[in-house]
């Protein structure tokens, strides 16, 4: 169950808030290849930086690693439909950047998130982007690892 913090209108008011403030940045180089183990390589097509905030700590202390397979559309579709949970995401308490990955073998798709800590990580399994996430996903192919930095 989302608490309080995580509805989706009050992450849509902190989203809109963050925007005004310019402190959310898309990065416009930021296509590489990246091989992923033997099964797949993937293609980055787009990554988001928010800018901390006073009281969050000077560098990320986590990365949330999730890989699934969309159970409907295109590659090109997807990534095109993966900008509408943003400002869902970037809202999150302890949220820094993440960066989307397409593989080019399998049509897999990668998110790799910073966050200020291990708890905000763990916190963002709960949240209504990752729900929406998991909906969407061909089933039994989300899987996803949290890494202390």
């Amino acid at each position: 169950m989302l608490n309080h913090n995580q509805l989706p209108p009050i992450l849509l008011a902190r989203a809109v808030g963050l925007w005004f403030r310019q402190r959310v940045h898309f990065m416009k180089e930021c296509i590489e290849d990246i091989e992923h183990g033997d099964e797949e390589n993937f293609i980055v097509f787009r990554k988001v930086i928010v800018d901390p905030l006073g009281g969050q700590p000077d560098m990320p202390g986590a990365i949330f690693r999730v890989q699934f397979r969309f159970t409907r559309f295109s590659v090109k579709t997807n990534q095109a439909l993966s900008l509408i949970p943003i400002p869902f995401i970037i809202a999150q308490s302890g949220f820094r950047s993440k960066t989307w990955m397409s593989g080019l073998k399998t049509g897999a798709f990668m998110g790799v998130y910073e966050w200020d800590s291990v708890e905000d990580a763990e916190n963002y399994l709960t949240s209504f982007p990752l729900k929406l996430m998991r909906s969407r996903a061909v089933a039994d192919t989300l899987t996803h690892e949290i890494i202390a930095i």
